[in-house]
């Protein structure tokens, strides 16, 4: 099976270029590729983006690109399956109504690729979060109060507590820097902390959903 796997931005195709090799497995027939974005943005109202492709807008883009899967895999035929991915973080939005507006947008498709959707809650650094040994590991100096009075999966400023508890600082000291700076700390923190994550013990609820998209054709 391929996965095609959407991301919103370089920091979480960072991460899964790491961690979906270790999910799959080593001797996996699977193949997948992730695809990043530049931002998040919002889902159209209609089925036609209201923004540039070449601005690379992933919620703006979605129902172009899921036409586009579509269309692709239903020509492969039965003998090699294939299925979009599509990761984003929740941030502020209500878990529920989020998802049911995806739904229907692929309700709205045809023919509609298999997909599934996947969202990081709070935002991207909760599955790195989800395993607090390996930003230890990966920081042996990190902040142990911050790391160990975070909750999994909380609405809480996730990629600030993170920074809060690595980054010297703090997450002040990185918003100071301008946005630019910060989504390369985000990059980096998802390349030196991914090595060291050890996937089936990740206490990220979240992280275990995307697992599960990948799991069932893994073993």
């Amino acid at each position: 099976m391929h996965f095609a796997i959407l991301v919103e931005d370089i920091s979480g195709k960072t991460m899964l270029d790491i961690l979906v090799p270790k999910i799959l497995g080593p001797d996996t027939p699977n193949t997948f590729e992730v695809h990043s974005y530049k931002g998040i943005g919002h889902i159209p109202k209609g089925m036609s983006p209201t923004t540039d492709a070449a601005k690379r807008i992933l919620l703006d883009q979605l129902p172009r690109l899921l036409a586009g899967y579509g269309k692709t895999f239903a020509r492969y035929g039965a003998s090699y399956s294939a299925s979009v991915i599509v990761v984003c973080d929740l941030d502020d939005r209500n878990l529920r109504a989020f998802r049911r507006e995806l739904t229907d947008l692929l309700d709205k498709v045809h023919p509609a690729p298999d997909t599934a959707f996947c969202l990081a809650i709070e935002e991207g650094e909760a599955w790195l979060l989800g395993d607090i040994p390996a930003i230890k590991k990966t920081f042996p100096r990190a902040k142990e109060a911050v790391l160990d009075g975070y909750e999994n999966d909380s609405i809480c400023g996730t990629w600030e507590v993170l920074a809060d508890a690595v980054y010297p600082g703090g997450a002040k000291a990185l918003k100071d820097q301008g946005y630019r700076v910060a989504g390369a700390e985000k990059s980096r923190w998802a390349r030196e902390i991914g090595p060291h994550m050890d996937i089936d013990n990740n206490r990220s609820p979240s992280f275990r959903d995307f697992m599960s998209a990948l799991k069932p054709v893994s073993s």
